[in-house]
């Protein structure tokens, strides 16, 4: 019996009759079904569809009312590529499940069945835990078809005098429906994250060649809102929980036609349906902060990206540095997103055999060259066919690694390699040559050009007969947040709060302020008693160190802000989560409240242990201009942090430029040459010493040597100035940083 009876006789045992579907749909019979139409252009009559079926002739108002079906135990799938004809039926495999797409929802099986699913499947069950969970929701999901064909990419490598080419990937072709899980795998520099941020429309600029195109329209910027992607970095907030982190993204990511408590409700289900309940409000982590486990943490990656029921779904190497249950528990909530009708793509590295089984289809890259693109089931055959087979018991996922690598040891060597190594030893008159890597490689890619790459780029550039509905969606230029611009800052703000308040709260910076506080209230303790001219120069020394303490300070704060949430920024408006201008604003004001404690608490212990001038106005007007200095500086850090963008070289540049406006300040130096005495006027320094001297004392000995202070209304004006300046100069420097597409 071949296969296909097989195939048939196993699905007449499970009691499963054909359905008939009609050839056309009409609007007014809300019970009819639509005709499924293969993943290569051809009508499949099997009632059991493989994963990349599509419905075509949906009405608009039901276009994206797309329902996957379970129809068999976890042990049978429908493989698409055995069609001929339109009307065979396809082979039979233990590796996978059969769905096909429906109008009329999802359809249970009878119990024993179902049961046999469940436990063959592991469905419902939670790998780590052993207890059983919610199912991912099976809602309405716009299918997206990716093909791609002949994509290659080359960087240009610029050096001082000249620029060379290098080819990453050299003409990969494969495709991707909905239901499917295709890994890219190979070793470490073969090209996959690449070809995955290629495909996932994340990469601009060098050379690229080649189709990508998604329900057959190329990528467009309305695509982002149905793409997902979850870098190989984990990139979170490591102070907020796992439930705010999931709450934040939600209410910025979700459509304004939802309520926040609609919002809110959604992401207790995808903390729900990712197993993540125990740990819902623990805090995420870091490197240096314990938080979740790496596991958990990856979850709440995927989670970030399913809020917004994504059609396609790309991840850069999710098991990586995870354990191999740890590992399985990912990818099986990854085939329970695909099973749930959506397109998911992931590199992977070297999958465990349990791993690498559950992945429906796979791309197997050396060197950026394509070495097998098919189905899972299929790839050992097929390299078995090519004359290369393991010779002792390996992971199936080990031994493809090795071939990719170019490395045959333990593996049957093919004729062709034989007689190549036969003329290298008779060439070089010795007997232990052996076969290099390039050898291998060319091999491998010239025996899936000649044998199999024709005819699978045949059936990719098949047409597919998908409906006008399903084009208008990928193609349309428009772009909508969200939320509203003051919903977004007000999100953004709360969180930014949240986030900052551990870092600019903790004890080990309340002890700096409070011990250098007290150490300036001993040293000018009841400075007052001394109005000598000498006594009052000492005075003036405390202020102008006062000045200076709350210009350093905020600056070398400010610097780490866009560096450090630089990777953050880039991810979250490469998902078009919020405007720049919306996050600039909360950034900067979110932290106003947190710089704004300390200096309270360092002023109400100096002044009065110093012995300032004791009246609640002029305490007041001190704390004011303390204020100003603080907003002035930390515009000053925002901007060198923002226009560098790199901690090391703004921290220096950072040091140099305070300095020096500590030195103009008008303290140290009495006579400044004429030729560079234009520097003081640039230093919010000198602005804030003499504020501060007005504050103090109404008229100033001549000893002084100070220029005649007025009300003090050009200082502050200047340093206002100051404020808005430098924060436009940081927001202008971060318009034009280079973000992903």
């Amino acid at each position: 019996m071949d296969s296909a009876d097989a195939g048939i006789s196993r699905a007449k045992s499970l009691d499963l009759a054909p359905i008939s579907r009609p050839q056309s749909l009409s609007p007014a019979a809300s019970a009819e079904t639509a005709p499924i139409v293969d993943g290569h252009g051809g009508p499949s009559l099997s009632r059991r569809s493989s994963f990349g079926k599509k419905l075509v002739g949906s009405s608009p108002g039901k276009k994206a009312a797309y329902h996957l079906r379970r129809t068999m135990s976890g042990q049978i799938k429908m493989d698409a590529e055995e069609v001929s004809g339109g009307a065979s039926l396809s082979r039979a495999s233990s590796a996978s499940l059969g769905f096909s797409f429906s109008f009329t929802g999802f359809t249970a099986l009878p119990e024993d069945i179902a049961s046999d699913a469940r436990y063959l499947s592991g469905d419902g069950i939670d790998i780590e835990t052993g207890k059983s969970r919610k199912r991912m929701m099976l809602e309405p999901i716009y299918p997206i078809y990716l093909k791609f064909t002949d994509v290659r990419y080359k960087v240009i490598l610029k050096r001082i005098t000249t620029s060379t080419e290098r080819d990453i990937l050299q003409g990969i072709t494969g495709s991707a429906g909905p239901g499917e899980l295709l890994a890219l795998m190979g070793p470490s520099g073969s090209g996959k994250t690449s070809l995955l941020t290629l495909l996932g429309g994340r990469t601009t600029g060098n050379i690229i060649q080649g189709s990508i195109t998604y329900n057959e329209e190329p990528y467009s910027k309305s695509l982002k809102g149905r793409i997902g992607f979850v870098t190989q970095d984990d990139v979170l907030f490591a102070h907020l929980t796992v439930k705010e982190t999931l709450t934040y993204a939600a209410l910025l990511r979700l459509p304004r036609t939802m309520s926040r408590r609609q919002k809110e409700e959604r992401a207790l289900n995808i903390i729900t349906e990712l197993g993540l309940e125990r740990c819902q409000d623990t805090i995420v982590g870091g490197s240096f902060i314990r938080g979740v486990s790496g596991g958990e943490r990856k979850r709440v990656c995927i989670g970030n990206e399913i809020l917004v029921n994504p059609s396609l779904l790309f991840l850069d190497e999710p098991t990586s540095g995870l354990d191999s249950t740890t590992a399985l528990r990912i990818v099986q909530v990854l085939t329970e997103i695909a099973e749930s009708g959506k397109t998911v793509v992931t590199t992977i590295h070297q999958p465990s055999s349990r791993l690498f089984y559950r992945f429906n289809k796979l791309i197997l890259l050396g060197k950026g060259s394509l070495l097998y693109f098919g189905r899972v089931s299929k790839a050992m055959s097929y390299f078995a066919s090519i004359g290369c087979s393991p010779l002792i018991a390996m992971n199936p996922a080990e031994f493809l690694l090795e071939l990719a690598n170019g490395n045959m040891n333990d593996v049957t060597v093919p004729s062709e390699l034989e007689d190549k190594l036969q003329s290298k030893e008779s060439e070089s008159n010795t007997r232990d040559g052996k076969l290099s890597t390039e050898d291998v490689l060319e091999y491998l890619v010239e025996a899936y050009g000649t044998r199999v790459a024709e005819k699978k780029k045949k059936k990719i550039l098949a047409p597919l007969p998908i409906s006008e509905d399903l084009k208008a969606p990928v193609s349309s230029p428009k772009r909508e947040w969200g939320t509203s611009w003051w919903q977004q800052y007000s999100i953004l703000f709360w969180r930014g709060l949240k986030e900052r308040r551990h870092d600019y709260l903790s004890w080990m910076r309340i002890t700096q302020v409070l011990a250098i506080a007290i150490v300036l209230g001993l040293l000018w303790w009841h400075s007052n008693n001394n109005t000598t001219p000498r006594g009052l120069e000492d005075q003036a020394g405390l202020l102008f160190f006062i000045s200076v303490f709350w210009g350093f300070f905020p600056v070398f704060t400010a610097i780490f802000t866009f560096p450090q949430e630089r990777a953050m920024l880039n991810k979250e408006r490469a998902e078009d989560m919020y405007s720049l201008s919306a996050y600039f604003m909360a950034r900067t004001t979110s932290d106003l409240p947190l710089d704004l404690f300390l200096p309270v608490l360092f002023l109400l212990i100096v002044y009065f242990m110093a012995g300032l001038r004791l009246t609640t106005e002029h305490f007041f007007l001190s704390m004011l201009v303390v204020f100003l200095t603080i907003i002035a500086a930390q515009g000053l850090g925002l901007a060198i942090g923002a226009s560098i963008m790199n901690i090391k070289k703004a921290t220096t540049l950072a040091s140099v430029t305070v300095m020096t406006f500590m030195l103009a300040g008008g303290f140290f130096v009495k006579r400044v040459p004429a030729f560079i005495s234009w520097l003081r006027y640039l230093s919010f320094n000198y602005y804030s010493y003499r504020l501060l001297l007005k504050v103090q004392y109404d008229r100033l000995p001549p000893s002084f040597d100070i220029e005649k202070l007025d009300n003090g209304i050009k200082e502050v004006a200047v340093m206002i100035g100051m404020v808005f300046a430098y924060r436009f100069l940081a927001y202008i420097s971060l318009r034009r940083m280079k973000l992903p597409n």
